[in-house]
């Protein structure tokens, strides 16, 4: 099944239901299948083809679930721009995948005037510069396309840093997210959800709660929509709004737990956790404040999360005599097989260190275009993730470390190549090397460490102009050398030692 056949089920079969409830009001299963489809007819109805790429750049509300689906719908590569990007950041992605058209909330107007005029089409949600969204959807009809979509079609590219810093397309099909859809309903929320359930966005959609988009529209249950993280309103919507399940970086449960007087979410069947690995003794408070239903699931934009899963139970078994669980990322999910192997690609036995690899419908068809060639990460269906782990005699996986020095920050992933290139534009700056530390709240944080006669200040009021919020460092610091490794290159490993030791 492809994705705008779920919404069409979705919408026959709980018609009066509500589906979205947001910043934009409440919608019925029925005024959403209804919408969706005008939104799919229009975008074709300009010109648009199957394959053709389309960027969508928006912040939590309901017109992002909508362009969602009616972009699958119609057949259309959705790539959603992630709103903490920096413009140029949005302007490599558009060269990058031959964007065809623009969808756009008018808060963005000023930032994007440079991207609207390389597209072709331009759709604007409220009043901006463009084609009016609510007109592009009043003007179309609402029959059913009835197209015939491929499951190995592509339905997104999914942008992602690689180890070199730039960014590669994920190129994501119908088969990835309905694979995504079977594992994160029986292994993530434990069964289908029921009529009176709720799933909270509090989190970026672009981002991990994302997810939870499809198994909730294919149970016709509700969704809530939060437009940014505000810890004291999840508090307010799970107990005046019946949430039951929601998912959040460590970052934004460790806000939750800084609430003064917090009092346990009783209504929660799930809270989920990604992103990052989170502290045993903020699991422990988490399970103790907030509720026992914890649940931490690991995957990687290549492949679709999860692709393993540390459940409830054995959250509550590493917090009474396993306390070694806790720090594992579970075990596989339904679909997806998971080895841990030597450079050779050698299934390893259990408990030795090697790359973490994993095959099964989740797995992206590659990376697009030119870059895509050059990184073969895909081999024999198995995806190579770089990430180093080891399993145990029950295939419970431990993640130990990366290949790379990607650093993980708030959930959100940064390669230090890319704040290092930024930095090294600063007059003044001979060498640098940027590292992820351990932070209680951000998980990691980031730190610059560089030589020459640059001036911290003048290297901070760069990065604010040339990075994303989220990939500047959070410390500074000039330092007179660097430790070198055997090759004459920056030994990292000796620099996080020396910081995490302070």
């Amino acid at each position: 099944m492809d994705v705008g056949r779920l919404v069409a089920r979705a919408a026959r079969r709980f018609a009066d239901r509500i589906a979205v409830d947001g910043p934009q009001g409440q919608q019925t299963y029925a005024q959403l299948g209804d919408r969706v489809t005008r939104l799919a007819r229009g975008l074709l109805s300009l010109g648009l083809q199957p394959g053709d790429r389309v960027l969508d750049l928006q912040t939590n509300q309901n017109t992002y679930i909508e362009t969602d689906l009616a972009t699958a719908s119609a057949g259309l590569v959705r790539v959603a721009l992630n709103y903490r990007l920096h413009p140029d950041d949005w302007a490599r992605i558009a060269e990058d995948c031959g964007a065809v058209a623009l969808i756009y909330d008018a808060r963005f107007a000023e930032q994007t005037e440079a991207l609207r005029n390389g597209m072709k089409h331009v759709v604007a949600i409220g009043d901006a510069p463009g084609i009016d969204y609510e007109r592009l959807i009043s003007g179309t009809s609402a029959e059913p396309l009835n197209l015939d979509i491929a499951p190995d079609a592509l339905v997104s590219l999914n942008y992602t840093s690689g180890t070199t810093g730039r960014p590669k397309g994920v190129r994501r099909t119908h088969r990835n997210r309905m694979a995504s859809l079977v594992a994160m309903t029986f292994d993530v929320l434990g069964g289908i959800p029921g009529p009176d359930d709720v799933y909270l966005h509090a989190g970026p959609i672009t981002h991990t709660s994302g997810l939870f988009v499809l198994p909730f529209l294919a149970a016709g249950a509700r969704q809530l929509i939060h437009p940014k993280y505000d810890p004291q309103a999840v508090v307010e919507s799970v107990k005046h709004q019946g949430v039951t399940h929601t998912a959040l970086v460590p970052t934004m449960i460790a806000r939750l737990l800084a609430l003064p007087d917090i009092e346990p979410l009783s209504t929660l069947k799930m809270l989920g956790y990604a992103g990052a690995p989170m502290p045993a003794e903020q699991i422990r408070q988490a399970h103790q404040k907030l509720t026992p239903n914890l649940v931490q699931y690991y995957g990687l934009v290549e492949a679709i999360p999860p692709v393993t899963v540390l459940d409830a139970a054995d959250h509550a078994k590493g917090l009474s005599d396993q306390p070694e669980l806790l720090t594992s990322a579970g075990r596989p999910c339904f679909g997806v097989e998971v080895r841990v192997v030597d450079s050779d690609g050698t299934p390893l036995p259990p408990g030795e260190i090697g790359e973490v690899i994993t095959r099964g419908d989740h797995v992206m068809l590659g990376y697009w275009g030119a870059a895509g060639d050059a990184v073969k990460a895909v081999r024999d269906g198995w995806l190579h993730t770089g990430d180093l782990g080891r399993l145990d005699a029950e295939g419970r996986l431990w993640l130990v470390d990366r290949k790379g020095d990607m650093i993980i920050t708030g959930g959100y992933n940064v390669y230090p190549r890319e704040v290092e290139d930024a930095i090294a534009e600063v007059p003044g700056v001979s060498q640098v090397a940027v590292v992820g530390v351990s932070d209680p709240e951000w998980g990691q944080r980031i730190v610059a460490l560089y030589t020459g006669t640059a001036s911290e200040d003048a290297i901070a009021a760069h990065c604010r102009a040339t990075l994303a919020s989220y990939k500047k460092p959070k410390e500074i610091r000039r330092v007179d050398s660097f430790p070198l490794n055997s090759t004459g290159k920056i030994a990292k490993n000796v620099l996080r030692a020396e910081l995490e030791a302070r």
